[in-house]
This record gives structure tokens, sequence and C-alpha cells, in this order.
């Protein structure tokens, strides 16, 4: 057949391809799946190389003060779970997100946020069991707290994870005292003050409580607490001296009750949506991570609290000692008539008795100081 010069036979690409294919000795089938396999394989590369670009990022509130120790603790803490996930984890840690029943909120419903360090107010909004940590005088001492801590853990974790959180670390600020604006001498005259309590939403059970203890609480949200001072809504603050003294409550309340009532505990959660979404090998680096945030605090914030109320004190606070070495002072005997109103209600009757339980065990082993 004769073709005109210029101008290419309609078959030609086929023509070429048989010839090349013939050339190779490699039949067109086998030529078509070698192109898919080549093809398939540049799909799932491209898959796992955007995978592997998408790191988890978390978005985490904190309400402690700018460089405080808690402030510093998460940032490192953030900064150790990019380095041991290999970058597919980053924390980005956001302030002032509102109260505590904002910030959870944030977690549990709009996912504005992934996770969030909060108080025990926070921690016993979510589940009344984080109340068994704030029962007045019931721990003798740090190490003794810890214990009964450590001991509650599993129980704790699983009341969380059932409402969709994950407990990465505790945490706490301190012993919690009574910053007054009057001397506090008695358990008549601190009833007689508008003394602080929590306004967690939808939930005045800790509002009657006090009540019904003889108390006058005012709720307020604890970042309305300098105004109500300043205002003399409030007159009376159960605080930690560190946190008392980073926020500047104590110029509004000269005066310190040395009660020592319970450690201010806290802890770090994480909605499980997210945790979940972190690669499974990764999650025990970030454990213990996280870990190494809760030895830092549990280490450095006893020094440190100390240290608050010697600054207070050259500023000008007037510290009140009690004496709580008899069973039968009155605080003693309040505190117990206090505890034993809070099982049931305020305190899941299996948390209270299972804290009792190991409290007293410790106890065994390593007899009450009568001091912190």
């Amino acid at each position: 057949m004769k073709h005109r010069p210029g101008v290419r036979p309609r078959n030609f690409e086929h023509t070429t391809e048989n010839a090349e294919d013939r050339s190779s000795g490699i039949p067109n089938s086998i030529c078509s799946v070698v192109h898919a396999l080549v093809i398939l394989s540049a799909v799932t590369l491209g898959v796992r190389l955007v995978t592997a670009s998408a790191p988890v990022l978390i978005a985490i509130a904190s309400s402690a003060p700018a460089n405080s120790l808690w402030d510093k603790v998460l940032q490192e803490m953030g900064q150790d779970w990019q380095t041991a996930s290999a970058g597919n984890v980053r924390l980005r840690l956001l302030r002032a997100q509102g109260d505590e029943s904002t910030i959870i909120k944030k977690m549990q419903i709009s996912n504005q946020l992934q996770a969030a360090t909060l108080t025990g107010i926070g921690l016993s909004e979510i589940d009344p069991a984080f109340n068994v940590f704030g029962i007045p005088l019931f721990y003798d001492s740090y190490d003794e707290f810890f214990a009964v801590q450590d001991a509650l853990s599993p129980m704790l974790k699983a009341r969380l994870d059932a409402k969709g959180l994950v407990l990465v670390h505790w945490g706490h600020a301190g012993w919690v005292q009574v910053f007054s604006k009057k001397p506090v001498q008695s358990v008549g005259e601190l009833k007689a003050m508008k003394l602080f309590t929590s306004a967690a939403t939808g939930d005045d059970s800790q509002v009657q409580w006090y009540k019904n203890n003889g108390f006058k609480p005012v709720p307020l949200a604890a970042t309305d607490m300098a105004a109500g001072l300043q205002q003399g809504m409030i007159e009376a603050v159960p605080a930690p001296p560190l946190v008392a003294f980073a926020l500047m409550w104590y110029t509004s309340t000269p005066y310190m009750l040395d009660l020592g009532l319970a450690p201010l505990t806290g802890a770090t959660v994480v909605t499980k949506k997210t945790w979940n979404g972190v690669p499974e090998a990764d999650q025990p680096k970030l454990l213990d991570a996280a870990l190494k945030a809760q030895k830092r605090l549990r280490s450095e914030v006893p020094g440190q609290d100390a240290g608050a109320i010697t600054e207070m004190t050259k500023k000008g606070l007037k510290v009140i000692k009690v004496d709580l070495s008899s069973p039968k002072s009155e605080w003693r005997v309040e505190a117990e008539k206090f505890a034993s109103s809070m099982r049931g209600g305020l305190v899941p009757a299996d948390i209270f008795d299972a804290a009792i339980k190991e409290r007293d065990s410790y106890r065994k082993q390593h007899p009450p100081r009568g001091g912190r």
C-alpha cells in the first residue's frame, strides 16, 4: 500500500506499539499489568506521604498564668510530644478560653478544644467523683494524698473514659488555705463570712452543701473572683498560696488561715476522639512524657507554694496558725461532719469508701506526722 508523503497512517501508533512489544518480547497484557502496578504504587506512596505530613493537632486550654510552673510544664510536654512522635502530634497551648465550664463545653460539645488542664473544680463538673480530693482535712500530707490519688486513678480514668475523655496526667496547685478580708480564728467566724464557691453551670449541689453546713456561699466563676473581692461580694476565698500570689488575690485578702484544707488537684485530659486519632505506636510515648510532667509538678509545687507564703508575708500578709493536733479540735470535728455529709452526695459512695480504704491502708504503714 502506497502512502502520500507527510501523511501518517491512521494506525501508526498502534502499529508502532505492536512493533515495540514484539521487539521486546513482552505481550501487551503484561505491559498493561506492569503499568497498572506502577500507577497503583505511585498513588499508594502519595497517600502515605499525605498521611505522614498531616499531624494530629491538639488545641489545649489552660487557665494557668503565663510563665507559671504549670504553664511551663505544659509547654515542655508539648515539645516532648512533638519530639517523641516525630512530629505526628502537635500541642497548641491556648489561654483565656473562659472559665472551666466554658472550656469543658468547648471540648465536649463544639470541639473547639481537644484537650484541657482542669482543676478539681472543673473535673468534678464532669464527674462528681473528683470531689473526693476536696474533702476538708481528709489528707495528712502530700505523700498520703498522692498515694490515694494513684490508687484511685484506674476508677477515675474509667469514669472519664465513659464520658469521652482520656486522663493523661495528674497535677496539683498546692494546699488550699483560706484567704480573708478579716482575721479568722474560729469556725464560727468563717461561717459568718461571704465565702467564694465555684459556680459550676447547672449544678448548685456544692452551694447547697455549704448552706446546709451553716456557711454563706457566694457562687462565682473563678474568672470573676478578683472583681468579687474588690466589690465586696465575697470576703473569704479558699485557694492555694501559689495561686493567690500569682493572681494577687492576697492584696484584697490580707489574712491567711493556715488550715490546709486539701491539695487543689488538677489533671490534663484529652478528648477520646482525638486520642484515638494519635498513631497507636505514639500513645505510650505521649503518656511517658505526660508522666514526666506529673512528676515535675509533684516535685516542684510544694516548694513554690511555701515560697509564695514567704513572699506574701513580706508584702504584709498575716498568717493565722491553727492547732490541728487534737482530733477534738473544732476544725477537726467540723471537718469530720463535712466529710460524712459528702458521702453519697457530693462524692459517690463507692469512691468515698475507696478513698478511706486507701488512706487508712497508707496510714498503717506511714503513721500521720501531724503536718504537711
